[in-house]
Parts: structure tokens; sequence; C-alpha cells
């Protein structure tokens, strides 16, 4: 087995058969260019005009679709407008074209009617605006980026929508020990781009980097692409700002790696999605910035093959390995009917991306370069192509990160974020094959395989009652038969508050409640979301 260096790729290209492969770099580097976005950016939210497409009919109310009833909070008022505008002034919105984005979740399945935004910069302003809130008993909804997959960015009725995205500010960074204090409404990419401007980078990667902020990420406790390597925010976030429900200012934002004095409560609030308090600050170690990065993108002949493949990456790539993402073949389809984006290699039931992240380019090349020829005389690998050379490595991981783009643009799209056994991770995708049959358009499996994180996604030509009930319970039954868990990155949020019981026992669920009730006691705080009510 010959790995052949292909000049105009600057990478190995290999394949199991003799013949050259074609490369498509001129046809690939024009797609980042897709509306007007600059070529470094792919992501699916990095425009916010992917959100929505042209000539779309307007999202259904949320309370039209799904059966809730607005709880007895009160309205807002002329005066408290005035009260708003004495706080932060010149930064309160009302105007109804402003509103209609912050009222729509990007993935148009969910929409609120709030009638005001506001925008405030510091952590005082946030905790006079929530005092005068609960005093009003106003319902808030704590907004960043608005990139959410289960409703719980948007108001579902007419709550006050209390934006992060004017506190962008760095507030320090500490180049021995790599750990930065900055306020929650900095975009996930350009705190990236920050950090790695001083030899580090951000301890998580989202397809919505472009978008997201990073308070948001803590908030949902959101997973991503680093998630393999660098583990969950719970590891890696040393400290919040917390403006609680009456407007007190929590201040835990340590820079210390060790502290053991009382309880942990930054943990309450990482995940909690805006219902306990509002994350105006976060403290977070970044790892080194890795002096070498490679990328192979593999076709596999049967899921049995890509969970070999994993297998052999983990035992021999070792700490290098980076990322193992898994899409099938539905996806790659979708990615490129929808987005035009180029399969580079052959077409596969299976396809998976595995990146190595190291000090040693020689060092990790080599390791990466002999695993491949493992993989590929073996048979658990059809064909492939590797990239070392970064323009190159981000066009391989725009087919991963822009499935979820592909899909919106599919039609109706039903979502499951699932954690499940590395070993059942697609039964679930071949079942529902078979029980919806022509009632879906597509039913697709793609996730982190590393993580045993399936994204299930179904698409059909419009929002079905039937399809819908097709779906729930029966996913979440199957998932919960398997010991999985019914929300493995994206939160619960509005979307499946009520399916919290499928992965915890009563007891930890009251528990929740309790919480809440103890923290925000009037239920202002991103009501609707997260917790079934209480019976």
């Amino acid at each position: 087995m010959v790995l052949h260096l292909v000049p105009r790729w600057s990478a190995r290209l290999f394949r199991a058969s003799p013949r050259w492969k074609k490369t498509y770099t001129q046809r690939a580097s024009a797609q980042l260019k897709w509306l007007g976005c600059p070529r470094s950016v792919y992501s699916p939210l990095a425009c916010r005009a992917y959100s929505k497409v042209s000539g779309s009919p307007e999202v259904m109310l949320t309370p039209e679709r799904y059966p809730v009833q607005r709880l007895p909070f009160s309205t807002v008022s002329e005066e408290d407008l005035a009260a708003f505008e004495c706080i932060i002034p010149g930064r309160v919105i009302t105007d109804p074209e402003q509103l209609q984005t912050c009222n729509v979740d990007w993935l148009r399945t969910v929409r609120g009617c709030s009638k005001v935004l506001l925008r405030p910069q510091t952590s005082e302003e946030v905790s006079q605006i929530l005092r005068h809130c609960y005093k009003r008993n106003l319902a808030v909804n704590p907004q960043g980026g608005n990139t959410g997959m289960v409703g719980g960015s948007v108001p579902v009725f007419d709550e006050v929508i209390l934006s992060t995205a004017l506190m962008n500010q760095v507030i320090s960074f500490h180049d021995v020990s790599g750990i930065l204090v900055c306020q929650a409404g900095c975009v996930l990419e350009e705190l990236n781009r920050y950090v790695q401007e001083r030899d580090f980078i951000m301890p998580l990667d989202l397809g919505a980097k472009g978008s997201c902020h990073i308070g948001g990420n803590v908030a949902t406790n959101a997973g991503g692409l680093r998630f393999l390597r660098y583990g969950s925010l719970r590891g890696t976030v040393l400290g919040l700002e917390v403006v609680l429900a009456d407007g007190t200012i929590l201040n835990c934002l340590t820079s210390l790696r060790k502290d053991n004095t009382g309880y942990d409560l930054k943990q309450m609030f990482i995940g909690s999605e805006g219902t306990l308090g509002v994350i105006t600050a976060v403290s977070i170690v970044c790892p080194p910035r890795p002096k070498a990065v490679n990328v192979a993108f593999l076709g596999c002949p049967g899921f049995t093959e890509v969970l070999q493949t994993f297998r052999t990456c983990k035992g021999q790539l070792g700490e290098i390995l980076s990322a193992f993402e898994f899409m099938d073949a539905e996806c790659m389809q979708l990615v490129g009917q929808h987005l035009h984006l180029i399969n580079p290699v052959q077409e596969s039931p299976f396809y998976v991306l595995v990146e190595t992240s190291g000090s040693s380019a020689g060092h990790d090349a080599e390791k990466l370069t002999n695993v491949l020829e493992q993989v590929l005389n073996s048979g658990l690998v059809i064909d492939g192509t590797m990239a070392t050379d970064q323009r190159k490595v981000q066009m391989l991981w725009a087919l991963r990160e822009r499935i979820t783009e592909a899909l919106s643009r599919d039609g109706y799209v039903f979502k499951y974020d699932l954690s499940l056994p590395v070993e059942r991770l697609y039964d679930l995708v071949i079942d529902l094959r078979t029980r919806l049959g022509p009632r879906a358009k597509h039913v697709v499996g793609y996730g982190h395989l590393g993580d045993g994180n399936l994204h299930l996604n179904v698409t059909a030509e419009a929002f079905s009652q039937e399809l819908l009930g097709a779906l729930e319970p029966y996913v979440y039954a199957w998932t919960a038969e398997q010991r999985g868990s019914v929300s493995a990155e994206h939160g619960l949020g509005f979307k499946k508050k009520n399916v919290l019981g499928y992965s915890k026992p009563l007891v930890a669920v009251r528990l929740m409640q309790q919480l809440k009730a103890m923290l925000d006691p009037k239920g202002i705080l991103n009501p609707y979301k997260t917790l079934p009510a209480r019976a």
C-alpha cells in the first residue's frame, strides 16, 4: 500500500485501488464564499441569513403548535419601558422588525411574541434589569447567539428578551496558565481567534461557533467537536459570575485550578439553560494550541467497520486523537444536494472524520499514516483522504459541520440528540427508517462517535403531528431501554423538558424543581423550559 502525495492538495491522498484521485480544491474553496461569508467562515450560523430561506412561510407561534398555557406573569407596560430606558439608555428595542429574529429560533420551529429586547453591557445593568423584572413579576428570556436546537433561547409567549450580545469584552488572559476571563456575550469563534494569537485554543468547538456565545455554551453545557480530547465544560470552566432572579450578583469568577472550599456552586448553573440565573462572565482554562493538526476523511463499508476503525484509532493514536466523527451516506447526499459540497472520497455507506492534534508534525503524521494503512489493508476503510493544510482541513470539517445547515434546507426537521452505548449508536436510525417509511423524507444519523453521541434527524416537507406521534415517545423510550440520555449536549429547552423523566429518576427531577423554586421563587427566568411543570 502506497500513500501518494498529491501536489494540488499538498496532502496525502489514498485509496484501496492504485488509481490517482481527481481533486476538487478550486470548486470546494469557492463554496466557502456562499452567501457572502468570508472564506474562513463556513459554520451554519456564521451568517444569520442561513436560518431563513428566502420566501419561507412565517413560523407558527409556539402556543399554536404545542400544548402550553401562559403563566400569570405581568405584561410589559409603558412604565416598564421607561424604567428599562433609564437603566440602559438607547438599548431598549421595541421595533417589531428587529424583534422578529430574536423571537424565532434559527431552525424556524418555534416563535414567541416578545415586544421588547434589552441589550445590557455590564453585570450591574443585568442586575438592575432583573431586580425590576422580579419586582414587577415580568418573565425574562436570556438570549445569547440564539443557536440552540431545542427552543430554549427564544420566548414562548411575551417574555422580556435579555440579550448578552453587547457583553462581549475579554476581561483578562494569562499566557502561562491559559486562563481566560471574559463576558458572557463573547462569540466562541472570536474567542478562539483571540487565544490562538497567544498560542492557545478554546477547549470546545461547535458548528455554530460563528454565532454562539460562550455564556450560552456554558448555560447549555455544550459539548461539540473537541469533547473527545478536552472533555466537558464542567471540567474546563473554573468560575462564573451569575445574576440571580432577584438581581443579586453571585461572583464566583475564580481563576484557580484548585479550590476545595464548600459547594462548587458554578456547577448548578452549567447546563441550567438560564433557568437558575443569567451567566454574565466566565473563567475558563484553555489548552495550548496544537503545533500540528491532521484530518483524515474516510469511507467505511458498514457501521461495524466504523466502530472497529474507532477502536483502532483510539488504541494506536492515543493522546493525539482529538476528534472522531461519523456520518451516514444520506448526510453526505444532503450536503451535496443543498450546499453543493464535494465528496472527496468514493461513495460509501458511512464516513468518518479523524482528527489528530499534537506538538510534532512529523511524529503525528507518521502515526496517523500507519493507522490509515492498517485500516485500509484490513478492509475497514474503502477510501479516504488526508489533509494537513489549514484550508483543506477546514474543507473536510465543513462536510461534517454543515450537516445541520443542509438538513434545515431539506424541510421541517425533527431533531434528537442522544447518548447511547456506541455499539447501539446506529440501530435506532435503521429502526426508524422501517417504522416511518415514506412519511419521512430522510432519516439520518451522524455525530460524535468518540462520545457515544448520536444526532438523529428526520426531515419532512412540513411539520406533521402524525409524524411527531410516530417519533415520540418512541425515540425516548428506545433510548431509555438502552440506559441512554435523551439529551447528550443540546439541553432540554422547551421542546424536551417533558422527557426528562426518561433519563433521570423522579427523586432527581423533584430535587431540580426544588432548586429552581429556591433560586427563582417567582419562576421568572426562562419559564416553560428545562424542567417539567410541577404536579
